[in-house]
């Protein structure tokens, strides 16, 4: 059960990581889209470090 939620926190974190990356190749990156998208990356990343 545990595998299958950490599998899930990294598909999650690495879709916000494309996300961020898209938005900042934008000739007018949304900053405050990028702020939010950052945040939650980095509660998952917190998340997943929290369960190893």
């Amino acid at each position: 059960m545990a595998n299958a939620h950490l599998a899930t926190l990294n598909a999650r974190h690495a879709a916000l990581e494309a996300s961020v990356h898209a938005e900042t190749r934008r000739p007018l990156p949304d900053q405050a889209l990028l702020a939010q998208l950052k945040r939650e990356k980095l509660k998952l990343k917190e998340e997943i470090n929290r369960l190893h």
